[in-house]
């Protein structure tokens, strides 16, 4: 494993936000959804792909907190823009658990 400094951690904004939207995304090589989420006034809505669909279904992730890397620039993903990365832990059959915040918290609160 690589190790890297505190700047290099400094760099990475992880903020927590909360999902609006889950619709499928047919053409996604994996099974995924496309969300929306809430990441507070000052950095918006914003859009991203994720392969959680063996865990999660859409109706029950409307209104969940997340967490999600904010700063990586927009990434194309068939024909739809993923404008950040939602955090989560990667099980041995590549199901994906999603980090949340164990409390209700402020959305585009940083996560330190």
């Amino acid at each position: 494993m690589e190790t890297i400094n505190w700047p290099d951690f400094e760099k990475v904004e992880i903020r927590a936000g909360t999902i609006l939207e889950a619709n499928d995304f047919p053409k996604a090589r994996n099974p995924s959804y496309q969300l929306v989420i809430d990441f507070g006034p000052e950095l918006g809505i914003k859009k991203s792909s994720a392969q959680i669909t063996s865990l999660y279904r859409k109706e029950e992730l409307i209104g969940k907190q997340i967490v999600a890397v904010v700063n990586f620039p927009p990434r194309q993903i068939a024909n739809f823009m993923s404008e950040c990365l939602v955090l989560g832990v990667v099980g041995d059959n590549k199901e994906v658990t999603l980090l949340q915040p164990d409390k209700q918290v402020i959305n585009g609160q940083r996560i330190a």
